[in-house]
């Protein structure tokens, strides 16, 4: 390959995608350099074996009707599915009557309300902190918390949780939402399997090390998840102290999940939805026949979902398969099989699923997007101040360092 390069960009996820693709389009010669096999990072579409696809990591097209990317995924050639999710509502009562899922919403939206009023005083505490005193739903409140952010409320900062930004308009690709964004990336400027080791900027020209060499640049973009940085995966030479401390105080945060094939699918409503257990935060939430397949997508998150993940492959399948037998009678598992299960915390090039930040670190974003020395950018989802946790919050990161680096080079 070239060993020299006006900017080379580490990382080819959605945000190095984007980046690279803002470059070429000015001009500028770049390239990608991606630890995997593939390009995509934390969107990442399979196909199953029974032959229909499924995403792994990022599955919804949030804030669809003002997202950045939902023209051009259905330019691309893609189905964007708008029916609407159904994550607040209990199909078939089973276990939570109308009654109390009255209760549960309005106890989430009490709570919602707790949170933006508290955000509005500037103090940055746990988002726990503001739970109803031993309040019958905050298991399952903060259940929702470790889908949503991947950990419970207790590591979730109010400011930060605040911050972000949703139109409340939620849509899919029917095709996949990491088979869309892996369809935008260059491939001719990608070079997969090549982790990077270390970035060297103490002489004029930026060294980056890597499995398959060294290559130079006047200018690095670097799209990779958080604890790659806090960690020290990925070393700076000099060290970068300021960026590893904002990285730390911006961890990622788990949300797995495990796909069930149905032999009897017309047992279930096409597009519903069970929560496992309401009265514990170790649950998983259950998505019934999307896209009105013979399927069941379960999430788990937060300290359940890791502690699955330690236990190793079929923990998490496991445990979701004895909740739905206690949701829809014993006799269900003989008509259940497993498709297969994530783990993105024992993914050595993500840790993780997507960023929050801890009580008190709500700044560690803009610290994370600073460049260094008008020649070192940094992207990805947690660098976004309102779009953290997001495709297009990446996506837009991308842009916006690229947008960095030309002005630079300029």
């Amino acid at each position: 390959m070239n060993d020299r390069f006006d900017v080379v960009v580490v990382g080819a996820g959605a945000a190095g995608i984007a980046a690279l693709r803002r470059l070429k389009a000015a001009g500028v010669d770049a390239v990608a350099l991606e630890a995997r096999d593939r390009v995509g990072g934390r969107a990442h579409t399979i196909a199953t074996v029974a032959g229909f696809p499924v995403d792994c990591g990022a599955g919804w097209v949030h804030s669809a009707d003002e997202n950045p990317l939902a023209k051009p995924i259905e330019a691309a050639g893609f189905t964007l599915d708008r029916s609407p999710p159904h994550w607040m509502k209990q199909a078939l009562n089973r276990d939570f009557s109308e009654a109390d899922q009255r209760a549960y919403r309005a106890a989430f939206n009490a709570l919602d309300e707790r949170l933006e009023a508290a955000a509005k005083t500037g103090v940055d505490r746990p988002a726990s902190d503001f739970f109803e005193p031993n309040g019958r739903w905050n298991p399952l409140l903060d259940a929702f918390s470790s889908y949503y952010n991947g950990a419970e409320f207790e590591a979730v900062s109010v400011l930060d949780y605040a911050a972000y930004e949703d139109s409340g308009v939620n849509w899919r690709v029917r095709e996949g939402y990491g088979a869309a964004v892996a369809s935008f990336a260059d491939l001719d400027r990608v070079i997969t399997g090549c982790p990077v080791t270390t970035i060297h900027h103490d002489g004029p020209e930026i060294v980056v090390d890597t499995a398959k060499g060294r290559i130079t640049a006047r200018a690095a973009i670097v799209c990779v998840p958080t604890p790659a940085l806090a960690q020290g995966r990925l070393i700076f030479s000099p060290g970068l102290p300021d960026k590893m401390e904002a990285a730390a105080g911006l961890p990622l945060g788990l949300a797995d999940k495990v796909f069930i094939g149905l032999d009897a699918p017309d047992d279930l409503p096409v597009e519903g939805h069970l929560f496992g257990h309401k009265d514990r935060t170790a649950t998983g939430s259950y998505h019934l026949r999307p896209f009105g397949r013979p399927y069941i997508e379960a999430f788990l998150g937060g300290r359940c979902a890791r502690a699955l993940e330690a236990q190793g492959p079929g923990a998490m399948a496991d445990f979701a398969l004895a909740e739905l037998a206690e949701l829809l009678g014993a006799g269900v598992r003989r008509r259940l099989h497993v498709l297969g299960e994530t783990h993105w915390a024992s993914d050595p090039w993500a840790l993780g699923s997507y960023s929050h930040a801890l009580p008190g670190h709500m700044g560690a974003r803009g610290v994370l997007a600073a460049p260094v020395e008008d020649r070192i950018f940094f992207a990805g989802e947690a660098t976004h101040r309102t779009f953290y946790s997001t495709v297009h919050g990446a996506w837009l990161s991308g842009e916006r360092a690229a947008d960095e680096a030309l002005a630079a080079l300029a």
